[in-house]
């Protein structure tokens, strides 16, 4: 199959931690952006990379890469890529865009052009068009365009791969699965150490945690992709990039991944999503107040994800909260790495403790960190 270019998106700020994953899955990678990775690859890796990747989350296959100063030229230009070989004529497509341009006023002129040009030639060569629109389940294409440089893309995924499809119950202001799992790239945490996981909502973290140490592709309840409903698609060929993923999974060494919550609810909750995801029975889940959680005997690390007053809480209210994670890890989690992210810095340094790291996150709009604590056991001799 041919190669392109492959971009694959991600948050801000995690670009990082998605280029580490690239390359560990094999990948080399050409270019980092400030929400996105560049790599190289056919369609077919495109299919193995929405399976297997945690932290990204589209994965952009370019067709074509072309300078235009405006609309007409962009129309141009785009009526000459042979759309009839990505797109059916009888299939359905939406379209995203990201657009800088001096003469583009409104962005969704941009898109209107390119799907002028992709209709009018699939039309012109095949009888009809497909229909358009915004849903982005089917076939869906992305625009980039800055100044004069346009780079167009098969939106391989569709719908975004944080989607995983185990969280049925989400629970109140959950994490995204690949902010999860770039964050446990962020920590000391690897298969085969215990994860303590206390305010653990809908279990996002824990259920990210076992799916790796499983070696359980990210997406293997996903039903349908974007590269589904593109021209020629072979579901036997999907069904063989699939198996080959199950013959490859590796044996990880079992270690515990501790999930507490003083929600019951929220317990419930996150204990059928971990059912769902199939590993439910590698989580130990119990519902208590973050301060009785039991500790494995064997250090590890310990995560929590308070409320930080954007939604849910007052600040004044969290306060208590914070300061006793402080006293939680000073008191029952020595030798343990802790970690506290948390959308409110004010409020994450009420913890008083010494950060060994401050790691900047982002979820969605709002700015995050991660504050890293090295928990040593005993008093520390400062010499």
């Amino acid at each position: 199959m041919v190669d392109s270019d492959i971009l694959v998106t991600c948050p801000k700020a995690c670009a990082g931690y998605l280029s580490e994953e690239l390359e560990e899955l094999g990948y080399l990678v050409t270019r980092v952006a400030p929400a996105g990775v560049f790599t190289k690859g056919s369609l077919r890796d495109c299919m193995r990379l929405n399976l297997l990747l945690r932290t990204g989350l589209r994965v952009l296959w370019q067709i074509a890469d072309f300078n235009a100063r405006d609309g007409q030229q962009l129309y141009n230009k785009a009526v000459k890529i042979p759309w009839e070989s990505y797109i059916p004529a009888d299939g359905y497509v939406s379209i995203g865009s990201s657009v800088r341009n001096d003469t583009i006023r409104n962005t969704k002129f941009a898109g209107l052009r390119l799907k002028d040009a992709m209709v009018d030639r699939i039309r012109d060569r095949r009888g009809k068009r497909p229909d358009t629109g915004n849903d982005s389940d089917k076939a869906k294409l992305f625009l980039y365009w800055r100044e004069e440089e346009v780079n167009i893309y098969l939106d391989t995924s569709g719908v975004p791969l944080s989607n995983r499809g185990y969280r049925v119950s989400p629970g109140k202001a959950p994490m995204r699965e690949n902010l999860a799992a770039s964050v446990l790239k962020a920590t000391h945490w690897h298969p085969g150490i215990p994860l303590v996981n206390p305010m653990c909502g809908s279990g996002t973290l824990a259920i990210e945690a076992a799916l790796q140490a499983s070696g359980r592709p990210a997406g293997q309840l996903r039903e349908n992709f974007g590269f589904m409903h593109l021209e020629g698609y072979r579901p036997e060929e999907f069904e063989a990039v699939k198996s080959g993923l199950d013959k490859g999974r590796p044996v990880k060494e079992s270690a515990p991944i501790v999930a507490t919550d003083r929600d019951p609810e929220a317990i419930e909750a996150a204990r059928r999503n971990a059912e769902l995801a199939g590993v439910a029975d590698s989580i130990l889940f119990s519902v208590c107040d973050f301060r009785e959680t039991e500790m494995p005997e064997t250090p590890g690390v310990v995560i929590l994800n308070p409320e930080y007053g954007d939604r849910m809480g007052d600040e004044k209210k969290l306060l208590p909260v914070y300061q006793a994670i402080g006293d939680f890890f000073k008191k029952d989690c020595s030798g343990y790495w802790g970690y506290v992210f948390t959308g409110n810095r004010s409020l994450g340094k009420r913890v008083g403790l010494k950060t060994s790291r401050k790691i900047e996150f982002y979820n969605g709009p709002i700015e995050c960190r991660l504050f890293e604590y090295e928990l040593y056991a005993g008093s520390r001799n400062p010499k």
